[in-house]
């Protein structure tokens, strides 16, 4: 996504780094440049205010539920190796796939 606009910060960056703002996890440098981005930049304010109003929903519905130990050691080393490049993503293993035709 793109408002058309230059900016000093691209409209990318923004995007691929949204969570990591979101969750507090940046520099306060970087903070600094996507907040001025958010303030020239319509389309990528109106994805955070989205990806922010979704955050807190789940965290309302889902915020107090217990999370087995295991699980959550399992998912956080999954989300490193990702991050690292290491792990391709596999499909969703809910999604049906296509069976075979003969």
């Amino acid at each position: 996504m793109s408002c058309g606009n230059a900016h000093e910060t691209d409209c990318s960056e923004v995007l691929d780094h949204l969570y990591e703002y979101l969750d507090e996890e940046m520099s306060d440098d970087a903070c600094v440049k996507f907040r001025q981005h958010f303030d020239e930049c319509h389309p990528c304010l109106e994805k955070y205010g989205l990806e922010q109003a979704v955050k807190k929903l789940v965290k309302r519905c889902c915020g107090s539920d217990d999370v087995p130990t295991d699980l959550r050691s399992k998912v956080m080393m999954r989300i490193e190796l990702i991050r690292a490049g290491e792990v391709v993503v596999e499909q969703d293993p809910l999604t049906p796939t296509e069976a075979p035709t003969a």
